[in-house]
């Protein structure tokens, strides 16, 4: 019988029924005692388009339920290295976006005083920021991956300096990133003008975009990125629309020419042997993807997430 915490087997409880937690794990009320711990956020009062994140975290846990406990392309076996649980969703205040950024700092400053990693299930991108903002009192200033089709460093939107078109920026001018540590792959569209992402790079951001990954694999990329990083504290944030719409179209700001979903696993298994100290996954709209395929692209990309945080052993 093992010490650690795991998923409910479907061959005890059909698939279709037991808990309705991230992959049927147990739940509990804080992160004490934990490793790490999926949280979720259901938000969408900073989104600029399509509304519907909000629902994001339930349909993300609901295609969870399909997610076996062992790795077999990595031989990572999460839950017999790791305490995790699932430890709800942080109570935003739907009415008030500023409120509820200071409602998500204050969780997970609780969260990272027991140690815990958070395995954050969005919600819209702008919970990054004070996700980050707990993460730098603890760590200091980190090292980002993040995959996107957006830069998200807008400087306001509708004159308000927090939406989640601008996380990246305030996070920069915070101080939350660490210099020469920030990666951010997969950004592509049509833009406002030329320079759009030209402020990334003026930052030393590298950037890295979609068109740079088309019809190859991201393992050399990600051998650069482990270099690059080196042992900082590294956050991974994956916004699901950094995926082309054709395997993940229910987000709110869909651009065609993404990443496909093996790139998106080669990123995330590619930060193996990083100081990963948080991640998450965001911009899952359900209202826009009945079939509930882009909420198990984004089950799966936070089980390969855990799969590489540190300390998750894998068999011979």
């Amino acid at each position: 019988m093992s010490d650690f915490n795991q998923p409910l087997g479907g061959n005890s409880m059909p698939r279709f029924g037991g808990p309705a937690t991230m992959m049927r794990l147990p739940t509990q009320e804080s992160a004490a005692g934990l490793d790490a711990a999926f949280i979720g956020i259901p938000m969408d009062i900073g989104t600029s388009n399509r509304p519907g994140t909000r629902l994001g975290p339930r349909q993300i846990r609901d295609e969870s339920r399909m997610l076996r406990p062992y790795n077999m392309a990595t031989r990572a076996a999460p839950f017999e290295s790791l305490q995790v649980a699932d430890i709800g969703d942080v109570p935003i205040n739907t009415f008030h976006l500023p409120k509820s950024v200071d409602i998500i700092t204050a969780f997970y400053d609780d969260v990272l005083k027991h140690n815990c990693i958070p395995l954050t299930l969005g919600g819209e991108h702008t919970l990054t920021l004070p996700i980050l903002r707990a993460i730098a009192k603890k760590h200091g200033p980190v090292g980002l991956i993040h995959i996107d089709a957006h830069a998200d460093v807008n400087e306001h939107m509708f004159g308000e300096p927090i939406a989640h078109g601008t996380p990246f920026r305030r996070a920069q001018e915070e101080g939350l990133l660490a210099h020469g540590k920030v990666v951010q792959i997969g950004l592509r569209g049509t833009g406002y003008a030329a320079e759009d992402f030209d402020w990334c790079r003026s930052q030393g951001f590298r950037v890295v975009p979609a068109e740079e990954c088309w019809h190859r694999s991201l393992a050399p990329l990600m051998e650069e990125v482990r270099e690059q990083m080196g042992d900082v504290p590294v956050y991974i944030s994956f916004d699901i629309d950094g995926l082309d719409p054709s395997v993940a179209p229910g987000t709110g700001t869909v651009e065609m020419g993404g990443l496909t979903s093996a790139q998106g696993l080669e990123i995330v298994r590619g930060a193996a042997g990083l100081n990963i100290v948080g991640c998450d996954l965001v911009e899952v709209s359900p209202p826009y993807d009945p079939s509930g395929n882009t909420a198990l692209m984004g089950a799966t990309l936070l089980y390969e997430m855990l799969c590489v945080l540190p300390g998750v052993k894998h068999s011979d």
